[in-house]
């Protein structure tokens, strides 16, 4: 076994592909082919499923990605401790957000004084978040109620209010509020069901013997903040992520509150990186700041 065959083999699992895996090592297809197909050999396993076009991890294949992620990543921090003078001077930090306009203030400041790192950042769904961070594809997460677990590290950025929201031109906007049977019989605009939002909604219905049917189904927060502003429906969103649109209205929910938790997270192998460790403890001044226990 040698450190390029490994390497080899991670980068395609990481990437799905040997294609990209040769463009992000910049090698060759036929020479990462080779890599693992010799690491392959010489312990007579099967660690990718090749089909077509199609290449998929095998089950030891899993458990070989779940070492090497590891071994991969304390090199990078290894390597960062040797280079600490210039840890801040280049590099990229990569975060997938559910909203971005929870973590705006700490970008900015994070920016100012490391104006050397870019910043990378892509939106997603809860789910989305967790498995882009397990899969190394992203280094911060920033979702709604965070899974508590040894793996995660969290840092809360508080609760607020889910609300509804509608266009102004919808005759519905004049309703301060609703309740959720109210609401029930509305035309509905939801997000997609790996969303939190959706799934913290359609609990709270639950148990107040509602159900929520969405009569438009939209992936992402602007697609549905878009969608409504149209005049098609209601949307939901958390208060804090409510965009003061002049196109939209906000309607509060009547009835116990349905609150979404915002945290920003990391995993916890990870947490020692320059760059996570230098956003992160920003994140936690914030919160410290604001008057929120972490």
């Amino acid at each position: 076994m040698r450190y390029v065959q490994l390497r080899a083999f991670h980068h395609v699992a990481i990437h799905g592909g040997f294609s990209r895996a040769a463009d992000a090592l910049f090698l060759t297809q036929p020479a990462i082919s080779d890599q693992v197909r010799k690491l392959e050999e010489e312990y007579d396993i099967l660690l990718f499923n090749r089909k077509k076009k199609q290449i998929t991890v095998t089950e030891q294949g899993e458990r070989l990605l779940e070492i090497t992620k590891r071994m991969f990543e304390n090199e990078a921090q290894a390597r960062e401790l040797l280079s600490e003078n210039r840890a801040f001077s280049s590099g990229t930090l990569r975060i997938i957000v559910d909203s971005a306009s929870h973590v705006l203030a700490t970008i900015a400041k994070f920016r100012e004084k490391f104006p050397l790192i870019k910043i990378e950042i892509k939106t997603g769904n809860s789910e989305d978040v967790i498995e882009s961070l397990y899969a190394y594809q992203s280094d911060i997460g920033v979702l709604g109620a965070a899974p508590r677990n040894s793996e995660i590290d969290v840092v809360s950025l508080g609760e607020s209010r889910i609300i509804a929201f509608t266009a102004n031109s919808n005759p519905l906007s004049s309703h301060k509020s609703l309740t959720l049977g109210q609401l029930s019989a509305m035309p509905l605009v939801l997000r997609e069901t790996g969303s939190k939002t959706r799934q913290k909604l359609e609990a709270a219905a639950s148990k107040n013997s509602v159900k929520l049917v969405a009569a438009i189904e939209a992936e992402g927060r602007e697609a549905v903040q878009e969608i409504v502003a149209s005049g098609a429906g209601i949307g939901f969103v958390s208060e804090k992520e409510f965009s003061h649109d002049d196109r939209l209205v906000p309607i509060q929910i009547k009835g116990s509150p349905i609150l979404m938790e915002e945290s920003v997270v990391c995993l916890r192998e990870r947490n020692g990186g320059k760059l996570i460790k230098a956003f992160t403890a920003m994140v936690q001044q914030t919160a410290a700041d604001d008057g929120i226990t972490t």
